[in-house]
């Protein structure tokens, strides 16, 4: 007899063979086996069912229906499922056909077919039966027909259902951040019957039931609510295995049918528990992808223990690289790099204080997204800042590395002021600093031309506004409108080259700093070849 991965075993006394060999080939075969010899003289061989589906209970039943000639069995739901395995188990299947000989494969398919149409009770009892027969259970079918008939019934609203259980009953929140309804709590009424099931079960249900066209949402907030009810208070082994389920399932499920709060909950709970690495590494991918969705709060991740850091900069990294993989560099998506950039800003300036982080790590944060990123670069300038004053032995030649993350013309005229006078930074910063908000004006100056005053004063006020009723025709029409725009954008011109000449005042002032900082360093130059000098002259001379 074949093995199945019950771990039942089920013997057969010799004068059963006899009524079992009419319905099962193989024991026929056994019989006919057997020398026509006298009992008395003769060793029987012995026969063990291991492994058989649904046990000693199971097997009474299959009995029953051997020694009645097929005859006296009713087939119901509570047992179609277990009779359809041993029947499968016991090679019934494979028989030749008899029509003098019921067929159990028979009896069983035919209950088996009305099972969309069976109380829902019957139906979750019929998913606990298949995870207690699998394998047997998907080989022979009657998992994919329990399937169909869950589907069936979640369609159905869940007031006209027998349960009462809500999920969203008692105050629940999901963890997927999902907003509740009342069609919501109507979809979802049969979460509280399947939490039972184990890991690897869960995993099936929910992959078959996408793959018939279930809706993505709602697996996905049963797939969190089993999390919820059940993570707490399992042992390590058990809150990895639900773990890799639920990554195995929600890796299938569209990106917009969960969140990243959610994954990052999973995350959580899943760092001490070392999964498995191809199961790491979905989860790392599922929510670098989702990235534009996170919260500075979701990124600090504290560092494994051993490392001596903070946080976990590496795990960051890998969700910017599955961020840029994913999008493309984001060249059709500016908003959602955006969003990332000014989240790594953040993120910058929280870990700039940590005195292990090694100025390569910092390098790689800072330079991990594309110039595009960001508008302005005040906020990667303030991170670096924070960052020189916590590593003060850092180099000239480090800090300029650090410092190549930044695009000068991107920077403020206050934060240019700042760098060009924070002695924690390099000279050449400075400089280059400087240079670029040189480049910056001219670029100004040449796109808007020079600036001609106004030819003739501003029309005299005359008392008199347009009223809110007047037509669009009127308002478009009036001559006196078209003064008022000209005179607005002469307003605009002046007020645009005092702000020009504001920034060219500004550059000249830091322009002047400098010099005088230059000034002030060849000084002291003089004055130590001068003492130097002085030293060499007050030594005796050494006789030839």
């Amino acid at each position: 007899m074949r093995q199945s991965v019950c771990s039942d075993s089920v013997p057969i006394p010799d004068h059963f063979q006899d009524v079992l060999a009419p319905f099962i080939g193989e024991i026929k075969e056994l019989a006919d086996e057997r020398p026509a010899i006298a009992p008395a003289r003769t060793h029987r061989r012995r026969v063990a069912l291991h492994g058989f589906p649904g046990g000693a209970e199971a097997f009474e039943l299959f009995a029953r229906f051997c020694y009645n000639g097929g005859s006296g069995l009713v087939v119901t739901a509570a047992n179609a499922c277990a009779l359809r395995c041993a029947a499968q188990f016991m090679d019934m299947a494979d028989a030749p056909a008899c029509s003098a000989t019921p067929s159990l494969v028979k009896m069983t398919e035919k209950v088996l077919e009305e099972m969309p149409h069976w109380p829902w009770q019957a139906v979750v009892d019929a998913v606990k039966e298949c995870q207690r027969l699998f394998p047997l259970s998907e080989s022979t079918g009657v998992f994919d027909r329990v399937v169909g008939a869950l589907l069936s019934q979640m369609a159905v609203p869940g007031d006209a259902t027998p349960t009462s259980s809500s999920p969203e009953s008692s105050a629940f929140r999901f963890s997927c951040d999902t907003k509740c309804s009342s069609l919501s709590m109507r979809r979802t009424w049969w979460f509280e019957d399947l939490v039972v099931l184990s890991p690897a079960m869960v995993e099936r249900v929910a992959k078959a039931l996408l793959a018939r066209g279930a809706d993505h949402g709602i697996v996905a907030r049963f797939i969190f609510y089993y999390l919820k009810c059940r993570i707490a208070g399992a042992s390590a082994e058990d809150k990895k295995a639900m773990l890799e389920a639920a990554i195995a399932v929600i890796a299938d499920l569209d990106r917009s049918s969960f969140s990243c709060k959610g994954l990052f909950g999973i995350l959580r709970i899943s760092s001490p528990l070392k999964l498995a690495g191809a199961c790491q590494d979905t989860l790392v991918d599922m929510i670098g992808r989702k990235l534009d969705h996170a919260t500075l709060d979701n990124l600090l991740v504290p560092a494994p223990s051993g490392t001596g850091s903070l946080y976990d900069v590496s795990l960051v990294l890998r969700f910017l690289e599955a961020f840029m993989r994913h999008t493309g560099g984001a060249r059709d998506e500016p908003p959602r790099l955006k969003k990332v950039g000014a989240l790594m800003d953040m993120y910058l300036t929280e870990v700039a204080p940590d005195p292990s982080l090694r100025p390569a790590r910092f390098v790689e944060l800072a330079t991990a997204l594309p110039a595009t990123a960001r508008d302005s670069h005040d906020a990667l300038y303030r991170a670096i800042d924070v960052y020189f004053q916590v590593h003060a032995r850092l180099t000239d030649d480090e800090k300029m590395k650090i410092c190549k993350g930044i695009n000068y013309e991107k920077l403020s005229p206050e934060c240019c002021k700042h760098l060009a006078t924070n002695a924690g930074f390099p000279t050449r910063a400075a400089v280059q600093a400087l240079a670029s908000q040189h480049t910056v004006l001219k670029g100004i100056i040449r796109h808007t031309g020079p600036l001609k005053p106004a030819s003739s004063p501003p029309p005299p006020f005359t008392g008199k506004y347009h009223h809110h009723s007047e037509s669009y025709n009127d308002i478009d029409g009036d001559d006196s409108n078209g003064q008022v725009v000209l005179y607005a954008s002469r307003l605009d011109l002046s007020l645009e080259n005092q702000n020009l000449k504001s920034l060219l005042d500004g550059m000249h002032w830091r322009v002047m700093e400098l010099e005088k900082v230059c000034s002030r360093m060849k000084t002291q130059m003089t004055k130590m070849k001068s003492s130097r000098r002085r030293a060499a002259r007050s030594l005796p001379r050494m006789c030839s």
